[in-house]
């Protein structure tokens, strides 16, 4: 019964990009004059104005990229900042957590100060990276660090220590060593958590770098999206944020095809079902 219930790709591919251009339709409606009358605000120029108005958004975005071609220089800084911090803070994330999970001494006596800079609200940051680092690429990325890290961390932290003691013991029983153990044991059973991670962290990514930008930067696409903010030009705020959202997508698509090329020996959603 379930088994007939699942789509297909193909057809999965569809539903979502109905489902997309459902809520693009429905938006236009509800901030075109005279299409739907309107429940929420006195006109429809106040919907507008909160929303934005699709066809001058998707306007603004044809005019970046083709008619003015003026966002490139702003869409590469902020590309930069979002893979330097989600490359760094994968990395840092990936060894701090393998380091501390195989050294029970050292997780038990950091554990409480890792909770505590994990608990503590990582945007505040910002202002003081921006004076330590200046006002260019670098406190931006330092910021997404510090958000990419700890999903990162935790993630691999936990991966490790799911380790089952069985094939732990039937491994140095057959004489595996530290490092072999570290190789074949640990980093395949943490290799998942890891990839799950991050794919959380590629929208931390992004938000290091947009919140950096919006606090002091002459350039980035968090620069237009606040620029356009003072002078309330909603539509050139909707643009941004569709453009951050659709090259966030692309980098996680990305993660997603290593994932599948490192992971063939994991059996994909549904085969455990038929074996």
């Amino acid at each position: 019964m379930w088994q007939a219930l699942k789509p297909n790709r193909r057809n999965l591919r569809v539903w979502q990009v109905g489902l997309l251009v459902a809520v693009f339709a429905l938006w236009h409606a509800l901030t075109t004059p005279g299409l739907l009358p309107n429940v929420v605000f006195e006109n429809d120029q106040q919907a507008a104005f909160f929303f934005g108005e699709p066809l001058k958004v998707f306007g603004r975005i044809w005019k970046w990229f083709l008619v003015d071609a003026d966002i490139y220089a702003h869409l590469w800084v902020t590309l930069i900042e979002t893979v330097l911090a989600f490359g760094f803070g994968a990395v840092f994330g990936l060894g701090a957590g393998l380091w501390l999970a195989l050294q029970p001494m050292a997780s038990a006596l950091l554990e409480p100060y890792i909770k505590a800079l994990n608990s503590m609200p990582r945007i505040i940051l910002a202002p003081i990276f921006a004076v330590w680092f200046g006002l260019g690429i670098a406190s931006k990325v330092a910021l997404g660090v510090t958000l990419v890290f700890f999903i990162v961390f935790f993630n691999v932290y936990q991966g490790v220590k799911e380790v089952s003691p069985v094939i732990l013991a039937n491994a140095r029983m057959l004489g595996a060593s530290q490092r072999q153990l570290l190789r074949h044991v640990y980093l395949p059973s943490a290799t998942s958590w890891v990839f799950s991670s991050l794919h959380s962290s590629v929208g931390l990514a992004f938000v290091g770098a947009v919140v950096g930008e919006y606090l002091g930067s002459a350039s980035g696409v968090g620069y237009l999206i606040h620029q356009a903010e003072g002078v309330f030009d909603i539509n050139t705020v909707m643009a941004g944020i569709l453009v951050l959202t659709g090259f966030a997508l692309a980098l996680d698509a990305a993660v997603g095809r290593i994932e599948r090329k490192l992971m063939k020996w994991q059996p994909r959603a549904g085969e455990t079902e038929k074996l």
